[in-house]
């Protein structure tokens, strides 16, 4: 039996706003608050890793991968195998992926997803 199958982790939310995150159970499905702001936190995945707060151009990053409606995810859905996927963590790679979604006409959450442009 698989032992992530049966076992809840917490999900990563980030305010991109404050610049700040926070791990919380997904269960039930509701909106989660920032506690600075009020505003609803983004769903940011299992494998998210927070740039540091000072960090303005990742975070700026960070905003266009979950606005394109991206998480940060490794695990297939049971959990047991990782696939490691692919996200723009400097601001010269979202360019270069956002240009090349315009040149080829593709979707940009497609594009944002892919490691080679």
């Amino acid at each position: 039996m698989c032992h992530y199958a049966v076992t809840s982790y917490k999900l990563h939310y980030a305010c991109v706003s404050c610049r700040v995150s926070f791990k919380r159970h997904p269960d039930p499905p509701r909106e989660h608050p920032c506690p600075n702001c009020a505003r609803p936190l983004a769903c940011a995945g299992h494998d998210f890793a927070p740039p540091p707060r000072r960090d303005v151009r990742a975070w700026s990053v960070v905003a266009a991968v979950l606005a394109a409606g991206l998480r940060y995810e490794g695990r297939s859905s049971c959990g047991c195998t990782r696939e490691p996927r692919y996200r723009p963590r400097t601001r010269a790679a979202l360019r270069a992926r956002l240009l090349a979604a315009a040149r080829t006409g593709r979707p940009p959450a497609e594009t944002l997803a892919r490691r080679d442009p």
